[in-house]
């Protein structure tokens, strides 16, 4: 069954290839199809039988722990990426922002600027966390429905 969903995830792919934006990653919107399918012929398909119910429950767990893990290490990866992009000031003033977690004012004592200038490098690292990290904007939401 798990090949037959992977192959209309694929065939679903090329029948929407015109609608789908190239610019955003295939390999995200595969995932997604597949993992609603599954989800869908499970929930369609559900055992009344309580054991096999928690061990298809188990099941899932552990595949989503992999699958979770792969997203995350993905998402770090890309995250690095595109600090490593960011001027050094502009990355200076966002790792002491987000992983210190200084304030504006705490940050432009330190560095002798202006916390408008604080405020003008945050932007456009933020700026470009959104435009880097957008192909994943759907995991993001999803992680803050489920959780």
């Amino acid at each position: 069954m798990a090949k037959e969903i992977v192959h209309e995830a694929f065939l679903k792919l090329w029948e929407k290839r015109s609608e789908v934006d190239t610019n955003k990653s295939v390999k995200s919107y595969l995932y997604t199809t597949v993992y609603n399918r599954s989800l869908n012929y499970i929930r369609d398909n559900k055992k009344f039988d309580k054991t096999e119910g928690k061990v298809e429950m188990l099941e899932r767990s552990e595949s989503w722990d992999y699958t979770n893990n792969m997203v995350a290490a993905e998402m770090e990866e890309k995250i690095a990426y595109t600090l490593d992009s960011l001027p050094e000031k502009c990355r200076q003033i966002f790792v002491m922002s987000r992983y210190e977690e200084l304030k504006y004012r705490e940050i432009a004592d330190k560095l002798n600027i202006s916390v408008k200038t604080v405020e003008t490098q945050m932007s456009k690292a933020l700026k470009a966390m959104r435009k880097n990290l957008a192909e994943y904007i759907t995991v993001l939401l999803f992680f803050l429905i489920r959780f």
